[in-house]
């Protein structure tokens, strides 16, 4: 008979550690992947526009993401001149 010695990896405890990917039913993401709406976690996080209210929202995210970039590069708090400079020549602060 084999002596346990506390390092053998039990199924039942095993599963308690697996990761899980955020999200859930009902939540509606746009994976930039495979470009199309998805319903909770099927794609990682890294992967996707969301969550979104809706899937015609989520439908939506490449042209709210558009939006938004113009927003913020229009907004003089966030329009960063120097920046801009430094990017046009090669470099970054």
């Amino acid at each position: 008979m084999a002596r346990e010695t506390g390092n053998e990896r039990n199924p039942r405890t095993m599963a308690l550690f697996k990761k899980r990917q955020v999200g859930k039913p009902g939540e509606w993401y746009y994976c930039l992947v495979h470009h199309k709406v998805e319903e909770g976690p099927e794609c990682p996080a890294k992967d996707r526009f969301g969550p979104y209210g809706t899937p015609e929202e989520a439908a939506h995210a490449m042209a709210t993401a558009q939006e938004r970039n113009l927003e913020w590069q229009n907004d003089p708090a966030w329009n960063d001149k120097s920046r801009e400079g430094a990017e046009e020549e090669g470099t970054t602060p």
